[in-house]
């Protein structure tokens, strides 16, 4: 159960991480108050699976999934480039965070 709170954490992450660009420096009312919600539920969520998870596992799991679906994001939504050395980096990305898993005891 640790985990699948930590990914919907992760999953989390994105939505105030993306938010924020849409909130303009915090001056658009909605984005604004759905960055804000999605930062407490990410960061509840993060705290609930640290109970049982290593702390650093849940850490390095909750940044690298946030990171690699924000980028996957401002690829797709805002048009930032996707070149080769980003899409391979992202792949080291998920790389370790499937190791971490699979290092990580239940």
């Amino acid at each position: 159960m640790a985990w699948t709170l930590l990914v919907v954490a992760g999953l989390f992450e994105i939505g105030w991480a993306i938010g924020l660009k849409y909130t303009e420096g915090f001056t658009r009312p909605w984005p604004t108050t759905g960055t804000i919600v999605a930062m407490i539920i990410s960061l509840t969520l993060l705290g609930e699976a640290m109970k049982t998870l290593p702390v650093g596992t849940s850490y390095a799991v909750w940044v690298g999934v946030g990171a690699v679906g924000t980028a996957i994001l401002g690829i797709v939504l805002l048009g930032e480039p996707a070149s080769f050395g980003r899409i391979a980096s992202l792949a080291l990305i998920v790389a370790g965070i499937i190791g971490l898993k699979l290092a990580t005891p239940a």
